[in-house]
């Protein structure tokens, strides 16, 4: 099934190309396998080739082109595929209209000096923990949190998991008793995972206006 990450690089007129990782989201190490060297992860730490196509997709190449520039070459398999998934695109739009916070477990974002941000993402879905809640939307329906590292590993990662699944079971109980309606049980959800992260870690939510909502206590 792998552990599949969508990952956002940045393009020199600020927008970004948008690419998919079938295991980049495995411990989120992803993070440290992208590089200047080798810009797409993999075991080729002179990787010519890829630095030359992402400096191409930076400057506005297409994605139909990327065929065109592969076809025939034998290179060394990466970990996020070369091909974007789309270009052009606002960190808004992939957040809110890209990115699947059920099936995706991470995103990436790589800035145009390879500064590699690691979000987890959480789904705000609650039709397997409602009996009252048929289908949940997948797609800009959940949260982005940044994870705290210590010696090159996730801290805290897994816990926050947990103690998200933990809470969406306590929500789902409160649509199935009445006490939430499917509006106010968003808002609960997101309220407690905002005091749950807190300062110490960012966290992203899109929203049907802006989209980006910053969620974090202390923030504005």
């Amino acid at each position: 099934m792998g552990h599949r990450a969508l990952v956002a690089y940045e393009r020199t007129d600020g927008q970004y190309t948008l690419h998919y990782s079938h295991w980049g989201a495995a411990n989120l190490k992803l993070k440290h396998r992208i590089s200047a060297e080798s810009p797409f992860g993999g075991e080729d730490t002179d990787s010519k080739w890829a630095k030359q196509l992402l400096a191409e997709l930076a400057d506005g190449l297409e994605a139909d082109a990327v065929d065109g520039y592969l076809a025939g070459e034998d290179r060394p398999s990466t970990v996020v595929e070369p091909k974007p998934r789309a270009t052009g695109l606002t960190l808004d739009e992939i957040v809110a209209d890209h990115l699947d916070y059920l099936h995706h477990e991470a995103f990436f974002v790589v800035s145009t000096t390879f500064e590699v941000t690691a979000y987890r993402t959480l789904w705000f879905g609650l039709q397997y923990d409602s009996e009252t809640v048929e289908q949940g939307e997948t797609v800009g329906n959940g949260a982005l949190a940044t994870v705290r590292w210590y010696d090159g590993e996730p801290v805290g990662d897994g816990t926050l998991q947990g103690q998200f699944a933990a809470l969406k079971d306590v929500v789902g109980d409160m649509l199935d008793k009445g006490v939430f309606t499917p509006s106010t049980a968003r808002q609960y959800l997101k309220r407690k995972l905002a005091a749950r992260v807190g300062d110490r870690q960012e966290l992203l939510i899109p929203t049907g206006e802006s989209p980006f909502e910053t969620a974090s206590l202390g923030k504005p």
